[in-house]
């Protein structure tokens, strides 16, 4: 059950609530409203829409996991009739979350089932469009509220204690209008009782606000060790500092000089850390981390990989999920296990190994944070994964003046 309280939402989400309200009002002559199917990763921010187009009819908007459907025929036709007749009798409007469900044969027959069985005001929250017997396609996409707007957003919650901060939090971090206002309370209320900059605790607050579902899917690692301590070649210190200086000021080259208007992907930064054990990868991960103020993940890949097919993709899309808001860094350790060359197909084992390659190849392209691969067996991975990246280091052995100053570093 969810309030029919007004929620405020950014306006590139308040124009899909309308797009939704002019749908109906348009379909209202049949007497049958189409399903309203809201598509994205985002769940909170389906929900708000959804929430506030119930909202703006005076409904009160009920939600309904679709695995919760009983798969048994009477008892979703019992299910069916309940609602019907309770929807008819008081102002009510529910949301179908499809987002766990995929594309499960099994549970898109038991939903259509039950949306043919019923009528009323209906939201289905999903990752894709999902096809539904004797309903007219109607989808919108949902995100979150763009850059520009989160910018706003800061800069409303924050006041003129930190001028600065907005313009870094939203190139960071992706957050709704609630949560920004929330996190902002919080990091005022730090900065007065330390006594800090509220700019420095808003960052803070930011980045530690989305642990709780990174720690469940990755090793974090706590970065201890800075520029100082790194002993590579010119060439290649040089590279790993334009990493850095990329990812503080995508902000400036994408919604500042505009060019988040002329593409619709690659906003991410990836990089590759080539080299034998114990040269420096990790190390250098950590660097950019602590350069960066940014959470550092490596990736488990026996808890990633399942032998289950479409178990893998699941668990790396709640991990690239749960890592896009919090604007974490990931670093995938011995990345050649995980993004090996793709094999020619002579069973179903090697599609399925296959359609996982190539997923995690679309998604760490679409990923819009720092993505780290390390490996010491470069020629292992696949080439066209290499040609997406923007960044190959090459972490040598370290040579005779370079394994002395690093005795240097250990005892000076």
């Amino acid at each position: 059950d969810v309030s029919t309280d007004v929620v405020e939402l950014a306006a590139s989400q308040q124009n899909v609530v309308q797009s939704i309200l002019r749908r109906w009002r348009q379909s209202a002559e049949t007497g049958l409203l189409p399903v309203a199917q809201l598509v994205g990763t985002d769940q909170q921010s389906k929900q708000l829409v959804a929430h506030q187009a119930a909202a703006t009819l005076n409904r009160r908007l009920y939600q309904l996991p679709v695995e919760s459907l009983p798969t048994n025929p009477s008892e979703l036709e019992w299910l069916a009739r309940l609602w019907q007749r309770e929807s008819r009798l008081l102002p009510l409007a529910l949301y179908l979350d499809a987002d766990e469900s995929g594309n499960s044969a099994e549970r898109s027959g038991v939903l259509n089932r039950f949306l043919s069985r019923s009528d009323g005001v209906f939201f289905l929250g999903t990752r894709e469009i999902l096809s539904l017997v004797g309903s007219p396609p109607f989808a919108l996409d949902i995100t979150k509220p763009t850059a520009t707007e989160q910018k706003v957003a800061w800069t409303a919650a924050l006041g003129a204690d930190a001028p600065a901060a907005p313009a870094q939090l939203a190139g960071q971090f992706n957050f709704n209008l609630a949560r920004i206002r929330e996190l902002a309370r919080v990091a005022k209320l730090e900065a007065k009782d330390a006594d800090r900059p509220l700019t420095e605790c808003t960052w803070e607050v930011c980045r530690d606000g989305e642990r709780p579902r990174m720690d469940a899917l990755a090793q974090r690692l706590e970065p201890k060790v800075g520029w100082d301590d790194l002993v590579l070649p010119v060439d290649e210190l040089k590279r790993l500092k334009q990493i850095a200086a990329q990812v503080a000021h995508r902000h400036q080259v994408y919604c500042d000089w505009g060019f988040e208007r002329k593409m619709n992907r690659g906003f991410g930064i990836s990089a590759l850390f080539a080299g034998d054990s114990g040269t420096g990868k990790t190390m250098a991960a950590e660097v950019l981390a602590n350069e960066l103020r940014l959470n550092l993940y490596r990736i488990d890949l026996s808890a990633v990989v399942n032998k289950y097919i479409g178990e893998t993709e699941k668990n790396l899309r709640r991990l690239f999920d749960a890592a896009e808001d919090g604007g974490a860094i990931l670093f995938f350790d011995e990345a050649d296990a995980l993004f090996g060359k793709r094999s020619e197909v002579k069973d179903s084992h090697d599609r399925y190994a296959n359609i996982e390659i190539n997923y995690l190849l679309q998604r760490i392209e679409s990923y819009r944070g720092l993505a780290i691969l390390a490996t010491n067996m470069k020629s292992a991975l696949d080439t066209a994964f290499l040609r997406r990246l923007r960044f190959i280091v090459n972490f040598p052995y370290p040579a005779l003046a370079d394994r002395r100053r690093l005795w240097q570093k250990v005892f000076l």
